[in-house]
């Protein structure tokens, strides 16, 4: 499928200043001089923060790593979960079309969201407010049909409920995500048949969905707020070099095997092989062929001789 850039572009990017720190902490994690690795991380990162990846998104993280603008591009373009269209101000649905979620309604999600947002994925609804599309699988198939909007998901959904979601995210709502069923996880509908005497124990919404609850404001553009990192920086980033020509530039860390050794006439440089000791190594095994080279060597040395 060959994806393009939106012809609507904006004038600019530029991160937040927490989303600034957050991607110099990514670019920590590799060795120095190959901040380049971060891109895939930097990206997505744009992405939460403005919904989407315009050109000058792309062109601004490929500044920031220091790579050329097509390395970038080549990047943004290939994987899919980077979205090259506008999305929704309020959110882009993802409805999962694979095998489990086609069979237990999927088709009815989009029919859904091409009544109420727009006739054709990728596409912004009238208002701006929602954009739509069908993903592969998204990995909850015990609880299909399902739709990922924001960072959550909302499963065991009816074109009912799904209507509702929608209604609820325009009037400003963050509609609690999770099934939508009553269901509690992926536990059979009828209930759990295993353990029954702890139903009714600890929280009332399962880790994703309490997670949700607490952070309040799921479906938000990501400034950096949201979860702060916790982990250490290993050391402070260097700043990248302003190379856009496709050149590795990434430093050496060792010599040159020749460095330090001159040319003979032939322009070749001789050197000897490292190695803890000259001596031959110390063998039980010494084969009448070994024995046999040696002894003429040692001949042939005599009568140089």
């Amino acid at each position: 499928m060959l994806r393009r850039l939106s012809p609507v572009q904006p004038d600019s990017f530029e991160f937040t200043p927490a989303n600034l720190d957050w991607a110099y902490a990514q670019m920590t994690k590799y060795p120095e001089g190959r901040q380049q690795s971060a891109i895939i991380p930097v990206l997505w990162r744009a992405q939460e923060q403005e919904g989407w990846l315009s050109r000058p998104a792309i062109e601004y993280c490929a500044e920031l790593l220091g790579m050329p603008y097509i390395r970038a591009l080549e990047v943004a373009t290939f994987y899919f979960m980077f979205q090259l269209q506008p999305v929704g101000s309020i959110a882009n649905i993802q409805i999962c079309g694979t095998t489990t979620c086609m069979i237990c309604g999927a088709e009815d999600l989009i029919a859904v969201c091409k009544r109420k947002i727009a006739p054709t994925p990728h596409t912004l609804s009238a208002d701006g407010k929602f954009s739509w599309e069908e993903v592969e699988c998204l990995g909850a198939c015990t609880n299909a049909p399902m739709a990922q909007i924001g960072k959550d998901y909302y499963e065991d959904l009816t074109p009912a409920r799904l209507e509702e979601l929608i209604d609820a995210f325009s009037a400003g709502q963050v509609p609690l995500p999770g099934p939508q069923n009553g269901r509690f996880s992926s536990e059979p509908l009828g209930g759990p048949v295993a353990l029954a005497d702890l139903k009714g124990q600890g929280d009332s919404l399962n880790a994703s969905a309490a997670l949700a609850r607490d952070i309040g404001e799921t479906v938000k553009r990501i400034d950096g707020t949201e979860v702060p990192i916790l982990a250490k920086w290993l050391r402070n980033p260097e700043a990248a070099s302003d190379d856009r020509t496709g050149i590795d530039s990434a430093p050496e860390t060792e010599p040159r095997p020749s460095e330090g050794t001159p040319a003979d006439a032939s322009g070749i440089t001789q050197q000897e092989a490292q190695a803890a000791s000259a001596a031959r190594p110390v063998s039980d095994r010494n084969p009448a062929g070994i024995r046999a080279l040696e002894e003429a060597e040692q001949k042939d040395e005599t009568t140089d001789r």
